[in-house]
């Protein structure tokens, strides 16, 4: 059972692993419109459409240089959206402000520098403990759901355990490039470390999501990971609006995501 406060300000209880929500990126409409400047395409209507397609949040990533989304973006996105906000962000004063100034449903802690073309990578949390413990304390004392996002690792897994992080989102990246590349064994090894780390971060207490580089060719064995409860996708999806529209393309990723889920339970049955 879902709780909605106002826009924006959806609250999910605990859920059960059997259910798998769908999270949607819109970063990269802001990115399309920032190559020629002015208004168009807008994300707050990708999210309209999203919300309507099937999702069941909207993620958007504020970066320390502002490449796609904006903080207007972010302003109107809080003003108008039903749905539950997931704000990605870097570990910094500016963003912990704006996040405690909107209070977005969750925040995901994210890896940062400003010559990346995409985030490379999770968090190295144990290696930033010092660093990070104190910004996600003090959104959860802001009462923001808090996710870092971090290579399916059982130390990374227990670090963001221990500073009170809710949420662990695994980074999909290695498992998608090499099912992209044709390489079948790589694949294989990636997707069963995905699998250990879901299980492992379930039995921590952990809430488990996933996302990065998800494609139609990947998402339905990412899907039928047990333990995961929350997929979070963009690229692939505003890249595919081209040849087939948002509202097509987003429903149809919602399809294979239930179909794989419903198999994978069926399976274990």
């Amino acid at each position: 059972m879902n709780f909605t406060l106002g826009p924006g300000r959806t609250i999910f209880e605990p859920m059960s692993t059997n259910t798998l929500r769908l999270g949607v990126n819109i970063d990269h409409v802001a990115t399309i419109r920032n190559a020629r400047g002015g208004q168009h395409p807008d994300p707050v209507r990708a999210a309209e459409i999203a919300a309507k397609a099937g999702a069941d949040g909207i993620t958007a990533h504020l970066r320390e240089d502002r490449r796609h989304i904006s903080d207007t973006d972010i302003d109107r996105l809080m003003d108008t959206l039903e749905l539950p906000l997931n704000l990605e962000m870097a570990a910094t004063e500016e963003m912990l402000e704006i996040a405690l100034k909107h209070k977005p449903h969750a925040c995901c802690l994210v890896p940062e520098r400003r010559e990346e073309l995409t985030t490379e990578g999770g968090l190295d949390a144990a290696a930033q403990h010092n660093q990070l413990a104190p910004y996600v304390s003090e959104l959860v004392d802001a009462k923001i759901r808090v996710s870092l996002f971090v290579n399916p690792d059982r130390v990374q897994l227990a670090v963001a355990k221990a500073m009170g992080a809710q949420v662990v989102e695994l980074h999909t990246g290695s498992y998608c490039d090499a099912l992209n590349d044709g390489d079948a064994e790589k694949a294989a090894g990636e997707l069963a470390r995905l699998q250990q780390a879901a299980r492992e971060g379930h039995e921590m207490g952990l809430e488990m999501h996933a996302g990065h580089g998800i494609t139609f060719d990947g998402v339905g064995a990412i899907a039928a990971i047990p333990e995961l409860v929350e997929l979070n996708i963009g690229h692939f999806l505003i890249g595919e609006a081209i040849f087939g529209g948002l509202d097509s393309t987003i429903r149809r990723m919602r399809s294979m995501m239930d179909q794989a889920r419903a198999s994978s339970k069926t399976a274990i049955a």
